[in-house]
């Protein structure tokens, strides 16, 4: 029998499900097909489900916002890494979760760039980065699997875990302080290292955000109890902290499931929600898409690439962030009067329907010009995936994860494919679920891990 997705296959059901008796006859006959060929199952590809694939692709590129081919512009810069070294020495039988990097101050008091590798049997690996030397493998540090790291003061390990554990320890893996102050999933774990103002945010799937002062002394690190917490609709996705860039003042930039927009919070004792921007302005969806994966662009702090939740294949933002004003709590920013104002059931005196649609627009015209690239990465993903980017240390492209075992780099400028990162890489068809990208002694470098069980390094020729 004929593969499903044949073309004479097709066309032989399409030809038997609309009783083209005669048609589908001749045409089996001639094609040398069996006489069965045209019954159709549950599932199977059709030249229907064909079409609506088409109609949903087109209406997708219509949406895409590219950049320019000037060859001056400054894009994808080569050398970029495309040779892959397999990392042994934390050899795994289960799926990796994370992958990260940073420069540590080890207990013996030696300074190197660490590698943190999670995986699904609570492990985490710690390695150095240039060598691929195992310094410690922890087993057990925390009760479920470790779903992000961070590094404090280069000698504090934080993580946090499935089963909504924050835990801080050395590098030894000596525990310092726990937290459950989240029912469950906490994905994310972010560090403001300010001397003055040290921060610890966590974001976990029972929809909140918890915030921490941290105290630090000779013995070690502690968080204390939670002194603000932020209350989200949706469960969050990606969290970061940023600093307002005329106020100087810590932000929180989040993003959650099923809303299009980037919201901004403050970190005060009762935290405030600045503001938000739209990264889908001129859509008449309801729920446009997820921005899954949000990264800093190395190079231009005012930058982030947002990776989407989008199926098939996932959507890559490149987009400049829109900071309201730091304004007093007494005092909503403009953009938030003016969303609030378009909420109204009746509008005031000064503010006709009419004046209300243009300040509408005005909004969204502003919110579509910070897109500078909205592009397909033809990176394969389901619903359940979990997308991931990450930027080149010179801002000149971001990598990004798929479904098919492969990481695609895209230019920043032009918004297309201009490295694919395979041969020797990922097993082909296994999802690779997550990214580093940096230096390791002077020379870039990308880190993948997938659900292969492996973890690869891959360095320029």
């Amino acid at each position: 029998m004929p593969a499903q997705d044949n073309p004479a296959v097709i066309v032989a059901q399409f030809l038997k499900a609309n009783n083209y008796d005669q048609s589908y006859e001749a045409f089996v006959t001639e094609s040398g097909l069996p006489a069965d060929v045209g019954t159709c199952s549950k599932g199977d590809l059709t030249l229907e489900t064909l079409l609506e694939e088409k109609r949903a692709f087109d209406l997708s590129v219509k949406f895409e916002k590219l950049g320019s081919d000037d060859e001056n512009a400054r894009g994808w810069r080569e050398p970029a890494p495309s040779v892959a070294n397999h990392i042994t020495t934390s050899a795994s039988s289960t799926n990796i979760l994370t992958v990260s990097a940073d420069t540590i101050f080890d207990t013996s008091g030696e300074e190197y760039q660490g590698l943190f590798i999670t995986t699904a049997d609570r492990r985490l690996h710690i390695l150095d980065a240039a060598t691929h030397v195992l310094k410690r493998s922890l087993a057990g540090l925390q009760d479920s699997p470790i779903l992000s790291t961070a590094i404090f003061r280069q000698r504090f390990l934080l993580t946090s875990a499935m089963s909504g554990q924050l835990l801080a320890s050395d590098l030894r893996g000596h525990t310092l302080d726990r937290r459950r102050d989240h029912s469950k999933y906490v994905v994310k774990v972010a560090v403001h290292d300010d001397p003055a103002q040290p921060l610890v945010a966590t974001a976990g799937w029972d929809c909140k955000i918890n915030l921490y002062r941290p105290v630090i002394n000779t013995s070690g690190i502690t968080f204390g109890e939670p002194f603000a917490t932020i209350t989200l609709q949706t469960k969050p996705e990606s969290m970061l902290f940023t600093v307002h860039p005329e106020a100087k003042q810590p932000l929180l930039l989040v993003s959650r499931t099923d809303s299009s927009f980037l919201y901004y919070y403050t970190v005060d004792n009762e935290p405030r929600l600045l503001g938000q921007q739209n990264l889908a302005p001129h859509s008449n969806a309801w729920v446009a898409f997820t921005p899954s994966a949000v990264a800093v662009c190395p190079t231009d702090p005012g930058v982030v690439a947002v990776g989407t939740g989008s199926v098939p294949h996932m959507k890559l933002l490149i987009v400049r962030l829109l900071v309201p004003p730091y304004e007093a709590p007494s005092r909503p920013s403009t953009l938030s009067r003016l969303r609030s104002s378009l909420l109204d059931d009746e509008p005031t005196a000064t503010e006709t329907q009419a004046s209300q649609a243009r300040a509408a627009l005005a909004i969204a015209d502003k919110e579509d010009a910070a897109i500078r690239i909205h592009c397909t990465t033809m990176s394969p993903q389901t619903p359940y995936s979990t997308p991931a980017v990450a930027w080149r240390p010179d801002g000149t492209g971001v990598w990004v994860n798929g479904d098919d075992g492969l990481v695609r780099g895209i230019d920043a400028v032009t918004g297309k494919v201009s490295g694919t990162l395979q041969e020797g890489g990922h097993e082909v068809g296994t999802k690779v679920r997550c990214l580093w990208a940096g230096e390791v002694g002077g020379q870039e470098v990308c880190v993948s891990g997938g659900f292969d069980h492996r973890v690869v390094f891959w360095k320029t020729k």
